[in-house]
């Protein structure tokens, strides 16, 4: 009879953690430049979201756009939906992303530290400050008329090293509601989340399996957004006729 076979999903993600920070330390370590060093793990983490995450969300470096045409500042990682907001502008190299279809926005620094803390806070910031449109979404059984509530964008940072500290946990405390920051991961000494609902609640991961925890966080926290709402295209036409 034969003997049925299983996978250690916990040893998969080991092994993948083990391997990204190998790829970060050996970035670290050849390139001098500190462009080419953020660019290299920016793409690094790039890679393994846009592999591993479903299909639904795209994986971008890019600026977020509204349809006034205001923009954020250029975002090291964003997750958006290409199903409901169905266009991705490229000019000059560098990559627009309408803001109805974000998901979350993350920045890639060396270091977790309170420093990084905040400027993931403001690069957060602009971003959730654009306006959203919303429309009604036809499918196969009729339309849904009641158009979604945009949600908070989601907004963390990623890092080699650094750690979780009490300065880093005050620093969370003191960000403003719109720079607020629900995630954080550092290869080197683990991961966190942050709730926010009637107090701050910060959840830690262990040392070995900081990766696995803040993916499988931020899958959780995705799913629970649903989808984006659906865009007014009528609203971005309207643009186009003005003089």
């Amino acid at each position: 009879m034969p003997t049925s076979k299983k996978v250690d999903i916990r040893e998969i993600f080991l092994g993948l953690q083990s391997q990204m920070r190998s790829k970060l330390s050996l970035n670290k370590k050849i390139l001098t430049h500190p462009v080419s060093k953020g660019d290299a793990s920016e793409l690094e983490w790039v890679d393994m979201l846009g592999s591993y995450l479903p299909r639904r969300y795209q994986v971008e470096k890019a600026f977020v756009i509204d349809y006034e045409g205001s923009f954020s500042e250029q975002i090291d990682i964003v997750i958006f939906d290409r199903h409901y907001s169905p266009f991705l502008l490229k000019q000059n190299g560098a990559n627009y992303v309408p803001a109805e279809s974000v998901y979350a926005v993350v920045e890639v620094k060396p270091r977790l530290n309170p420093e990084n803390i905040r400027y993931a806070g403001k690069k957060a910031l602009s971003v959730r400050k654009l306006k959203r449109t919303s429309a009604p979404i036809v499918h196969a059984g009729g339309t849904i008329n009641d158009t979604k509530k945009p949600f908070e964008i989601l907004a963390g940072l990623l890092t080699l090293d650094g750690s979780y500290s009490k300065g880093v946990e005050n620093e969370i405390k003191k960000l403003p509601e719109k720079q607020r920051i629900n995630f954080g991961c550092s290869l080197e000494s683990g991961a966190f989340i942050v709730t926010y609902n009637d107090q701050l609640a910060f959840e830690k991961s262990e040392k070995s399996n900081g990766l696995i925890f803040f993916f499988l966080k931020l899958l959780s926290a995705l799913q629970s957004l649903g989808t984006v709402p659906a865009m007014d295209i009528e609203t971005y036409i309207k643009q186009l006729k003005k003089d």
